[in-house]
């Protein structure tokens, strides 16, 4: 779809759903991708290793809790020193939790916005130097309809967190558009993935399958939908976008009904 050819992109939260999806299709336009995943995770990055190999693709995996600033430091530090420079940022890192408000505590809260909000933040508070160096980058957050767009009951936490993304994008876009620089946000709808298949914290199996009428084009999102977005943003083809939110999600939020 783009050339990313001679790029080099990291990818947190890259051992499974649209972290995994995002690493591979970076990978098939030619980036070379450095995915990130987290130790105390259920999933290893080895199944993505394995699926860009055999397409031909370079990629490499690095462990990164994304709460803690050396930990990123070290994965886009590294990553510079390795591959000569941090083109592409995509922050895919992520967790929800099911609270009730009224039982919804400061660190349950605090937890939710440490990864989802402040983990983006490090990540590209990290990789702007080696941006700004060759005055061209690409800054890609993952954000969610839950919060920019619609609320999410007992996900308040969640929903302020993927809301604070699109004001992080914003601000940052106008601030590092002079360096050559874009910085953008993707709100995926519902989407197929362990996070969402979770049935304590999410919609769960069967939900996610009663789910799929909902949406006007009659079937739930897949991670592969959302990464072709990273693609675009991630090209030279999208260097006249920045600062937006865009809403990748079947055409449920626009169904009134």
């Amino acid at each position: 779809m783009f050339d990313l050819s001679g790029k080099v992109a990291v990818v947190t939260g890259a051992a499974s759903g649209i972290g995994a999806a995002a690493a591979v299709a970076l990978a098939s336009q030619g980036a070379v991708v450095i995915g990130s995943w987290f130790e105390g995770d259920t999933h290893s990055p080895d199944t993505v290793s394995a699926t860009i190999a055999s397409a031909g693709g370079v990629f490499d995996s690095r462990a990164c809790d994304v709460r803690h600033a050396s930990d990123v430091d070290d994965l886009i530090t590294g990553t510079a020193d390795r591959h000569g420079g941090v083109d592409i940022v995509v922050t895919c890192a992520g967790v929800t939790e099911t609270r009730v408000a009224s039982e919804l505590s400061d660190e349950d809260f605090l937890r939710v916005v440490d990864i989802d909000l402040l983990g983006t933040f490090r990540c590209f508070r990290a990789a702007i130097p080696y941006m700004e160096r060759r005055n061209w980058g690409r800054l890609i957050a993952i954000s969610s309809i839950a919060g920019p767009v619609q609320g999410w009951r007992q996900h308040a936490h969640y929903s302020s967190a993927k809301a604070g993304v699109g004001g992080l994008v914003k601000a940052l876009a106008l601030e590092l558009g002079p360096s050559g620089i874009t910085v953008n946000a993707v709100a995926p709808g519902v989407v197929v993935s362990p996070q969402t298949l979770d049935p304590i914290n999410s919609l769960g199996a069967d939900e996610l399958e009663r789910f799929a009428s909902r949406v006007p084009i009659k079937r739930n999102g897949q991670p592969e939908d959302i990464a072709a977005m990273f693609c675009y943003l991630a090209s030279i083809e999208a260097s006249f976008v920045t600062g937006q939110t865009f809403v990748v999600d079947g055409g449920l939020s626009v169904d009134l009904a």
